[in-house]
Order: structure tokens, then C-alpha cells, then sequence
């Protein structure tokens, strides 16, 4: 089992950056594909990004594809999500997930476990 804890969300403003870290504990976490999502009330989760347990192949969002970059520190057991030219509207709850599944994809029900998320608001 890996337990995930989101930090570093807060308030920007709208231009400025932001690094969410994401802490995975438990014996085979750094195994694990990991993925980052994000949700504003009344909304489904979305999609944000997502790297191998080897930190290949990140894939983004198109919404974040050029401002965001996902990696991780297998070593800290940590993925991080870097947000450059941040806009209002990626205002949101930001959740960390991890998959056991080799293709976990974009979908929140390909990821087994999830953080309780953290809160970033830009403004205008």
C-alpha cells in the first residue's frame, strides 16, 4: 500500500509559479506510475500530468502542456509538479495519485491510491 501527501499549493498571481510536492510513502512506492489531477467544485477531477516510475515519458494536459513540468526524486520518494505562467483559470484542488497499472492513462480510475489534495489559487 502508498500513501500520498500533496503540499505546496497556496496564492499566486496570475503570471507566477508554483511547486506542488507530492510525498509517496510505503516499500515499493518509488514502483509505482504517478499521476497529477485537479478539481474545482462542481467539476469533474481532470487530468494534469503523468510519469513513469522511472520518470519516463511524462505526459501533460494540453491546458498545461508548455507551463507545467512533472517530475520525481525516486531517492525522496517525491514527484513534484512545477506550474510556470500560472493563469486564473487553473485555479483548482490539485490531487496526487498512484497506479499500479502499467497504462493507468488519464482517467481518475486507473490510480489505486490519492492524496486529500492541495489548494492553489490564482488570481487576476
Amino acid at each position: 500500500q502508498v500513501q500520498v501527501v500533496e503540499s505546496g499549493g497556496g496564492l499566486v498571481q496570475a503570471g507566477g509559479s508554483m511547486r506542488l510536492s507530492c510525498a509517496a510513502s510505503g516499500r515499493t512506492a518509488s514502483t509505482y506510475h504517478m499521476g497529477w489531477f485537479r478539481q474545482v467544485p462542481g467539476k469533474e477531477r481532470e487530468f494534469v500530468a503523468f510519469i513513469t516510475w522511472n520518470g519516463a515519458g511524462p505526459y501533460y494536459a494540453g491546458s498545461v502542456k508548455g507551463r507545467f513540468t512533472i517530475s520525481r526524486d525516486n531517492a525522496k520518494n517525491t514527484v513534484y509538479l512545477q506550474m510556470n505562467n500560472l493563469k486564473p483559470e487553473d485555479t483548482a484542488v490539485y490531487y496526487c495519485a498512484a497506479s499500479r497499472s502499467p497504462s493507468p492513462g488519464i482517467f481518475p480510475g486507473g490510480y489505486d491510491y490519492w492524496g486529500q489534495g492541495t489548494s492553489v489559487t490564482v488570481s487576476s
